[in-house]
């Protein structure tokens, strides 16, 4: 809240100061819930962003190894089916 109306005054402490009387609390204590509140929605986005990139580096390791399978998946038809083509030795 003080954010949306920090232009209307000449400081971040001035709009802090006028929007605490509002709220009936001290203008400390609006600054450190606002401190507060700034440093988790931080630490949310950091952490939303190291999720972002451990998904997507997941997700390209996924890829990789279905990849992988079907090469795999692929051989060992290709070396049963030469197996079932070799001639039969008694």
């Amino acid at each position: 809240m003080v954010r949306e109306h920090q232009s209307e005054y000449p400081s971040e402490w001035a709009a802090i100061q006028s929007i605490s009387a509002k709220f009936g609390c001290t203008s400390e204590t609006l600054r450190r819930w606002l401190r507060h509140t700034q440093n988790t929605h931080d630490a949310q986005s950091e952490a939303a962003s190291s999720d972002s990139e451990r998904i997507k580096a997941l997700e390209r390791e996924v890829r990789e190894l279905r990849q992988a399978n079907e090469i795999l998946r692929k051989a060992s038809a290709y070396f049963a089916q030469a197996e079932l083509d070799r001639p039969f030795k008694r």
